[in-house]
């Protein structure tokens, strides 16, 4: 009666092995028949003479073992060679010896034992099947844009499930800041990597990678998608501001009208699904130092020196123009930078530009080096760019206390008195 109930679940094994998805016909029939024949070897010694018949349409498998016929009494390996009248008796009358006699096996009445090693033979090599399947369909999809459903949200990271319920992890540092997960919400997100460390694949997705951006306006400017409108580079901070540059192979196409869209009707989803993240849309040259004065948008820029070898630029403002060039946190200065790919200062425009100058560093006696290196990394890095910046800009762009900025312009302005 067991062995009988082992049979049925043998077949109802195979009947859900023939339902997995991603795996073709050939492949399934060929684990199946190399999971029987390892259970076989390790009870025989070895495989050689059996027959192996899988169905996975019907859900059964036909073995067969091929015997030598002996002389009665002469039988010297029982799993190689069958007796001539036990040959005669198993449905062969005819046989003769030196003939192969074929035997059908009941592979149940091998016992428990054997049945539960094909069952965990199989279930392992049907496991990494799967997994190489999932590897082999979403390796090729970097850089794609996918949709999940939250499934489980943990403290740093996010479950989501795809419409094939593939697992997808969005780790804490790909969610924007801004992002709020609840269960059976669906996310987009964009396909950053597919690792596959000791073949256990993980696809994770990311909300902000510059791709995700990309992607998204591929989504919304039919124009993107159809490669009138080529999106050339984009810079980003995510959940607080983006520049991203296009240009159009059609002149009669305005590639930031039709990035936009009517009343910004195009941009206006992609700003929702970013989480309010603001957008600049500029449109490509290859003229760095317009790309740069475009790319510092709403600044107007005075004047301007390139070094294109080392990918640095010193741009020249009016002191009103100064702080909208930097931006609100330096947010502007940095984007600009990573869209153009040079390194920006901005300094306040003088009329007498021949005069000498000294770089922040030289102040590290008297000023602290947090300070300098605070006042450097929004784009200040000599005392006259300093001393030409408004007030309100030191305080706010280098986050500084006006104590500190005070005592910082008077410590500047006696070197230049003297």
């Amino acid at each position: 009666m067991a062995k009988r109930e082992e049979a049925v679940n043998m077949t109802e094994q195979f009947a859900e092995f023939k339902e997995l998805k991603d795996i073709d016909k050939t492949t399934l029939i060929a684990v199946l028949e190399e999971s029987f024949r390892s259970v076989l070897s390790k009870m025989f010694g070895n495989d050689d003479n059996f027959d192996v018949i899988v169905n996975p349409d019907k859900g059964d498998c036909e073995i067969y073992q091929n015997l030598l016929v002996v002389e009665d009494g002469e039988v010297e390996n029982p799993n190689k060679e069958i007796s001539l009248s036990e040959a005669r008796a198993d449905e062969d009358p005819d046989c003769e010896v030196g003939e192969d006699h074929t035997r059908k096996i009941d592979f149940t009445k091998f016992g428990r034992r054997a049945i539960l090693n094909l069952r965990q033979t199989l279930a392992s090599k049907i496991l990494e099947l799967q997994k190489d399947a999932i590897y082999n369909k979403f390796k090729p999809l970097e850089g794609h844009l996918v949709a999940g459903e939250v499934y489980q949200v943990w403290k740093r990271e996010v479950l989501l499930l795809d419409e094939d319920k593939n697992e997808l992890i969005l780790p804490k540092e790909e969610q924007i800041p801004t992002d709020i997960y609840r269960k059976g919400d669906v996310v987009r997100a964009v396909i950053e990597r597919v690792d596959n460390a000791n073949n256990n694949p993980k696809i994770i997705v990311s909300r902000t990678s510059q791709n995700f951006l990309r992607r998204l306006f591929e989504q919304e400017v039919p124009e993107i998608h159809d490669g009138l409108i080529v999106i050339r580079a984009v810079a980003r901070i995510p959940g607080e501001r983006a520049k991203i540059a296009v240009e159009s192979y059609d002149d009669r196409i305005d590639p930031v009208g039709a990035c936009v869209g009517v009343k910004g009707a195009r941009i206006h989803g992609i700003v929702r699904e970013l989480r309010n993240e603001n957008i600049d849309v500029i449109n490509y040259t290859s003229n760095p130092q317009l790309f740069i004065q475009r790319a510092l948008s709403p600044a107007k820029i005075g004047s301007m020196r390139l070094d294109p070898e080392n990918k640095h630029a010193e741009v020249f403002l009016k002191p009103e123009e100064v702080s909208l060039a930097i931006g609100k946190g330096g947010l502007n200065i940095k984007l600009a930078s990573i869209l153009t790919g040079y390194s920006i200062d901005v300094y306040r425009d003088v009329e007498d530009e021949s005069e000498e100058d000294i770089y922040l560093d030289e102040f590290k006696d008297e000023v602290d080096e947090w300070v300098i290196e605070a006042l450097k990394n929004v784009g200040y890095d000599t005392a006259k760019s300093v001393l030409r910046a408004p007030r309100e800009a030191l305080i706010d762009k280098a986050d500084l206390e006006e104590g500190t900025v005070d005592n910082l312009l008077n410590i500047l302005s006696a070197e230049f008195d003297d």
